[in-house]
């Protein structure tokens, strides 16, 4: 009898400890990478992410078709703009954010591809333990593949492979992440902003270059 309840607590114990798609925590600061398949982008971002606002903060550098650039934006879905801030010159472009908010997380309908320790398992402290998803998006371009890694403790990001027919696959990898805003000040618009217009949409719209995250 006694076997039988230990074989039954030992079984709820493995079905409990089965990774769940989750959602990132809601408040987070850090930095990542982002390069495609095709060598046209690489650039790198100290960003600010706010999922109960749904505000987001990207200041990145990087190239494009080898040519270097530098982008700061403020990403306010709630209100449906995206402010393009320029503090050297204290200037501000506003523009119409058409896209939708998606927080950080991995889609319910996600199938888990494995669990993985990243550094060594040899000792406390000397890795950290994942797990990696893969699926299908429906975007507006049609289907996208993706595959996610999170930690298990947090769901904190780790990296994303996208792949759509347009873009090839795109690489982000996230690093440096802090549970929270070190600065909720990078998430309001700059007080020289505050006369900013909205413009009309250009025919390279600036917002799909999000899409890339």
């Amino acid at each position: 009898m006694i076997a039988l309840v230990l074989l039954v607590c030992l079984s709820a114990g493995c079905l409990a400890q089965r990774p769940q798609p989750c959602e990132s925590p809601p408040l987070l600061t850090g930095s990542l990478y982002v390069s495609t398949q095709s060598e046209k982008l690489m650039a790198y971002a100290k960003y600010s992410y706010d999922a109960l606002r749904q505000r987001i903060r990207l200041r990145e550098f990087g190239s494009y078709e080898n040519k270097s650039f530098h982008f700061d934006a403020l990403l306010l879905y709630k209100q449906g703009v995206m402010y393009k801030i320029n503090y050297r010159n204290q200037t501000c472009c506003k523009k119409r954010l058409r896209m939708d908010f998606h927080p950080l997380a991995i889609p319910k309908n996600a199938s888990l591809l494995g669990q993985s320790v990243m550094g060594s398992s040899s000792g406390p402290g000397q890795g950290l333990l994942v797990n990696t998803w893969v699926g299908e998006l429906q975007t507006k371009r049609g289907p996208a593949k993706y595959m996610s890694t999170v930690t298990e403790f947090g769901c904190v990001p780790v990296s994303t492979l996208f792949h759509s027919s347009k873009s090839g696959w795109v690489v982000t990898s996230f690093f440096n992440n802090v549970n929270g805003l070190v600065d909720p000040q990078q998430l309001i618009p700059p007080r020289f902003c505050g006369d900013a217009q909205l413009e009309e949409e250009d025919s390279e719209n600036p917002e799909t270059f999000f899409s890339l995250f």
